[in-house]
């Protein structure tokens, strides 16, 4: 007699290699950023780099190439100067100069301020200025407070992205490198300069601990929803690197996935995942003919794809927010103006 051999097993495989083949469902429909809003920036000014609201939705405030951070204050009232570095004021940087200087020399005298990140709890905004290091400012804004120029006894040189523990209040912040400043960004990809570092602040104490050293171009960073690793884009590599903060795993780190572009910040999406603002496609044809490319890309709580953003050749963001409404925010670091995308 015949001996039949089950069927299941095989059908199962079967479904299991149509799967692997096909698109996966998560993946939502691409968002079009080709026609967005603009909130333009006042007194010819540029660079929102990054953007930012309070805990009451105040906002965008979002810090620009002059040194300051400006605050939004609605439709019809505009923008208002918010927080600057004491060097801003030592070097008396509202007074228009009478010769044009250099803006990598305003900017190292003036300052830079990049990433900014809100505490919720007590209302202060923490800022990343490329320059003048770590810096905390007042619910009520003004000359901010320099909290940190140097970790490990070394400077920071390159002052970038920070996050905030919600819950702790500590602050975690990267210095793209050691060696080069942010006049010199390209250096820091073109020599693949792995100086860089992963920090963390604690406010009870006033300490910086080097929490990774050797990292290479380290940007952006975002603290997990459950609180135990930070995501921190790796702008030269074109990768999002996890770190783990707390855990069994806590003060070691691995690759959390590939991208397909140079990531600048990352912002939580809400859901446990992250936007990613790509400020260019490592594959970018800038004479192709389609007037397109990938801007954004929302990457889910395990490093897996869902969603991409497009926009036109001319937007290179440096970050997205997306807002309860659905709107989401697009800094630049050359733009004079930020962009809204309804999605």
């Amino acid at each position: 007699m015949a001996r039949r051999t089950p069927k299941l097993p095989l059908l199962a495989a079967i479904l299991l290699a149509v799967l692997v083949l096909l698109p996966s469902a998560a993946v939502a429909k691409a968002i079009d950023a080709s026609n967005t809003q603009h909130m333009d920036l006042p007194d010819g000014l540029v660079g929102p780099e990054s953007v930012a609201f309070n805990n009451h939705g105040a906002g965008p405030y979002v810090s620009v190439s002059d040194g300051r951070v400006l605050k939004y204050n609605g439709e019809g009232n505009g923008w208002t100067k918010f927080a600057y570095s004491p060097s801003y004021s030592k070097n008396d940087c509202s007074t228009p100069s009478t010769t044009e200087l250099p803006r990598s020399a305003r900017e190292s005298s003036c300052g830079r301020p990049l990433g900014l990140r809100f505490h919720n709890n007590s209302g202060n905004l923490y800022i990343a200025d490329a320059y003048m290091g770590l810096m905390r400012v007042g619910p009520k804004g003004g000359e901010a407070t320099v909290l940190a120029t140097e970790a490990g006894g070394v400077p920071l040189r390159f002052t970038n992205g920070v996050d905030v523990d919600q819950i702790t209040g500590d602050v975690y912040f990267t210095d793209s490198s050691t060696t080069y400043t942010r006049a010199q960004h390209e250096m820091v990809t073109g020599m693949r300069d792995s100086t860089g570092r992963i920090m963390r602040y604690n406010r009870r104490t006033n300490k910086v601990t080097v929490l990774q050293s050797g990292v290479t171009y380290p940007n952006g960073i975002a603290i997990s929803a459950d609180r135990t690793h930070l995501i921190v884009a790796l702008t030269g590599p074109c990768k999002l690197m996890r770190y783990w903060i707390r855990g069994p795993n806590a003060g070691t780190s691995k690759l959390f996935t590939d991208l397909p572009g140079y990531p600048d910040n990352v912002r939580p999406d809400g859901n446990g995942g992250y936007w990613v603002a790509l400020h260019r496609e490592t594959n970018e044809k800038p004479n192709g003919k389609e007037d397109s490319h990938l801007v954004a890309i929302r990457i889910g709580a395990e490093g897996e794809r869902l969603q991409e953003m497009r926009g036109p050749k001319d937007m290179r963001p440096t970050e997205a927010v997306e807002r309860e409404d659905g709107k989401i925010y697009l800094g630049s670091v050359e733009l004079p103006y930020v962009s809204i995308v309804k999605t």
